[in-house]
């Protein structure tokens, strides 16, 4: 019942920037937590960051924090995510989720997910 759709990802070079978007629609009151996820390669899909609609708490994994920002705009029910100085190992297809609980961390958690956007990030 919660539609999720990502955009913005692209080729960019290590040291870009990419503004990541996803647009939820559909009952979206059922969900608290939109995160991001990402998988690369021959890896398992791991989270990147979350943030919850109800009080905006955020989330992030040690190995972006500081680098990565996520952010929302309730009146689009659009959420973001700002990615600086990006790195190769950033390359992945990054998947919006929602969550009825709060920052988890555990993709099993998320009952929705989007189809996926590519980030890949030339040396």
């Amino acid at each position: 019942q919660v539609q999720l759709v990502e955009s913005g990802g692209g080729l960019v070079q290590a040291g870009d920037s990419l503004r990541l978007s996803c647009a939820a629609s559909g009952r979206t009151f059922s969900s608290d937590t939109l995160g991001w996820f990402r998988q690369a390669p021959g890896k398992e899909r791991e989270f990147v960051a979350a943030i919850t609609w109800s009080d905006s708490s955020t989330g992030y994994a040690d190995s972006n924090q500081g680098r990565f920002t996520i952010s929302r705009d309730n009146a689009r029910n659009t959420v973001y995510l700002q990615m600086n100085s990006l790195k190769p190992e950033d390359t992945a297809v990054y998947y919006c989720a929602a969550s009825q609980f709060k920052i988890p961390r555990m993709r099993i958690l998320y009952a929705y997910w989007g189809q996926g956007t590519q980030v890949t990030v030339s040396s």
